[in-house]
């Protein structure tokens, strides 16, 4: 049969039809419904350190509008980024390139900043008749140069706007005005709209304000984690965070709905990384560059679940597609599309990562396929680099059981079906050494393809970067400048 496919041009629509077969709404629960008479608006709604322990990936986190909008989406299973540290991640999906290829080295409020804002997702709209808007949290940039990456508009006053007691809820309200206003004009709209939460804040870890704790009793840590009252607590009070950033990412999806724009908003929602306990964000595994991914709106809906490996620099590529733009030359990722549209099976036969700097430097290198994960480090230390690690309870009490004698390992391999957890490293493993090559030159290729900076063996501090020495406890310790 044959089924329509619409692509936005500005001026009006183009139809254009395919031969290939949808499958039917009783296999898959999804349709690609016709799209609107009017240009497709785009919202971009991201948090920080939430990963994928949301309600919707089933985790006993109690999110119920994500998981309502889950069941309107479609969800990606197996979304990564493309390094596992703030700035970096959000260079990723919002230039569409790696992000040494970018610039963003590490974290922009410590000095690293991006090669060309140019490039930036929110310029490229803004350049083909985007009105472009911000409310709320970016890592992209310091403060005073938010409007350089091509935000028209930016809906909080200030940084304190952002980031004080109830900031996300103010900005969420921003937003949620921004749509119901915005939304009825002549051009279409692009909104990012980030949440602080789910980032630890300190002593207070993710509290904000005074709303009360969960209940711990009945609570069960992320599998990396030994099962204590102490793990328990923190994840606890990382769940009671989740709940808030639920709350005000419903705020704004309930205002999409009170315009009447549902059916011509693309929404993206999503993470930068995996949550800030150890083992997690900062680290290469699937806990620290698994993140959550979906979409509603035109051909996304229907409440469907995609397997393949995807990335967030898969994002831009199918805003180009969606809207009728051309990619523009630098991108990495692929569009969705294909694969929402059932035309290929897959996207990626591998998917890469990196860390450079975060709090210090760590620098590592991944490769990951279906069936295998292999990191790579440089720049190796006796003990792991805890001023990558937030504080919080859980880094204590593996602090208290010795963990700052535990050596980093050069290189690891895993097998993600008999070892999901990635606690098992076979790199030493004879009946592997086969695989662990082959992975191994894979990565080294990828690495010249995309002038990797560490092919030269490190990647030197400049000046203005604010680095934590490596042998350092916390964070929050004051950062070393380099002259």
């Amino acid at each position: 049969m044959q089924y329509a496919v619409w692509s936005l041009k500005w001026g009006g629509l183009r139809l254009q039809t395919s031969n290939a077969k949808l499958q039917t709404l009783d296999q898959s629960n999804y349709h690609r419904k016709t799209m609107p008479d009017r240009p497709l608006n785009i919202v971009y709604l991201h948090s920080h350190d939430t990963g994928r322990f949301v309600q919707p990936y089933g985790y006993a986190v109690e999110t119920p509008r994500l998981q309502r909008f889950a069941e309107e989406s479609v969800l990606f299973r197996n979304a990564f980024c493309v390094n596992p540290t703030c700035s970096a991640s959000r260079t990723g999906l919002l230039t569409g390139m790696y992000p040494h290829e970018a610039g963003m080295l590490g974290l922009a409020h410590r000095g690293f900043s991006l090669n060309d804002p140019s490039q930036h997702l929110a310029n490229y709209l803004s350049r083909h008749g985007y009105h472009t808007a911000l409310s709320g949290v970016q890592h992209e940039t310091t403060p005073d140069k938010r409007k350089g990456l091509g935000y028209q508009l930016l809906l909080d006053e200030s940084l304190s706007s952002i980031q004080g007691a109830n900031a996300d809820e103010s900005s969420a309200a921003r937003a949620a005005k921004y749509l119901t206003d915005r939304l009825h004009g002549d051009k279409p709209s692009f909104l990012s709209c980030g949440f602080f939460a789910t980032h630890r804040t300190g002593k207070v870890q993710w509290h904000n304000g005074d709303e009360p704790k969960g209940d711990a009793r009945y609570t069960r840590p992320p599998a990396c984690l030994p099962d204590t009252p102490q793990t328990r607590s923190d994840f606890t009070d990382y769940a009671v965070s989740a709940g808030r950033l639920d709350r005000y990412m419903g705020m704004v999806l309930d205002a999409i709905d009170r315009a009447g724009r549902r059916e011509d908003t693309l929404v993206i929602c999503t993470t930068d990384h995996g949550i800030a306990f150890p083992y997690m964000k900062c680290n290469l595994t699937d806990l620290g560059t698994g993140v959550m991914l979906m979409l509603r709106g035109p051909g996304f809906g229907g409440g469907r679940v995609i397997e393949p490996m995807v990335t967030h620099m898969d994002i831009f590529p199918t805003l180009c597609d969606l809207i009728g733009i051309d990619k523009p030359s630098w991108l990495r990722g692929k569009s969705l599309l294909p694969l929402v549209e059932n035309k290929v099976e897959s996207l990626h036969d591998a998917v890469y990562a990196t860390v450079n700097y975060h709090a210090a430097y760590e620098p590592q290198r991944t490769r990951r396929t279906e069936r295998y994960r292999y990191i790579r480090r440089w720049n190796l230390q006796p003990h792991p680099i805890l001023p990558n690690v937030d504080d919080g309870a859980s880094k204590s009490t593996l602090l208290a059981h010795g963990w700052r004698d535990v050596a980093q390992k050069p290189e690891s391999l895993f097998d993600l079906i008999f070892d999901p957890t990635e606690s098992c490293d076979l790199s030493q493993s004879p009946a592997h050494a086969t695989v662990l090559v082959a992975m191994r030159n894979r990565l080294d290729a990828w690495m010249k393809e995309t002038n990797d900076p560490l092919l030269s063996g490190s990647i030197p501090a400049r000046s203005g970067y604010l680095i934590n020495p490596l042998d350092g406890l916390s964070p929050q310790d004051k950062p070393d400048p380099v002259p």
